[in-house]
């Protein structure tokens, strides 16, 4: 399950970090912790569903007020995301975590990064959405753009820097545990 696909929906890590913490999983108390849109909310909670992150509960709830559960996997994912959610704590930067390319970016950028291997490691994604999103993570000071002069055609290297560097940190402890 690849972070990509887990960060595509803009509260899909919400949602399974308020599980994990043992917030209620029925719609109603998970969409009131989110403050996300009802819309937002439902097309992140069906694509948590569609990724096998989360299944109904067999036996619980009403049929238009289900009540969910983590699956193995998605208890797994929960990990990982509420140990991201935890690195960023305040409303502010919780938009840029909402972003899809935020997260996945930052778990490759631990170490320096030319552009055209994040790209090459971050298959889907534009040259416009990877230049866009590193600005964005640039302005954040989530990411340090260095420039590389050793070689014969200076080239920019990216690496994860404080809050981003606690992301990626918080990604591969997730995947340890």
């Amino acid at each position: 399950m690849t972070l990509v696909k887990l960060t595509s929906r803009a509260w899909s890590l919400n949602i399974l970090a308020l599980m994990h913490a043992g917030v209620p999983a029925r719609q109603a108390p998970l969409l009131a912790a989110t403050s996300a849109s009802r819309t937002a909310f439902a097309a992140s909670l069906n694509h948590l569903l569609q990724l096998g992150l989360i299944e109904r509960n067999p036996g619980h709830g009403h049929p238009l007020r289900p009540e969910f559960r983590l699956t193995p996997a998605g208890t797994q994912a929960a990990r990982i995301a509420s140990a991201i959610i935890e690195v960023v704590p305040d409303d502010a930067t919780h938009k840029l975590i909402r972003k899809s390319w935020t997260v996945p970016i930052l778990a490759l950028t631990g170490t320096p990064y030319r552009f055209s291997a994040i790209k090459s490691n971050l298959i889907t994604i534009t040259d416009r959405a990877l230049s866009s999103s590193l600005h964005q993570l640039e302005d954040q000071d989530w990411i340090r753009r260095d420039i590389e002069t050793s070689g014969r055609m200076p080239f920019p290297t990216y690496c994860a820097t404080n809050t981003g560097f606690a992301i990626h940190q918080a990604v591969g402890l997730g995947r340890q545990k």
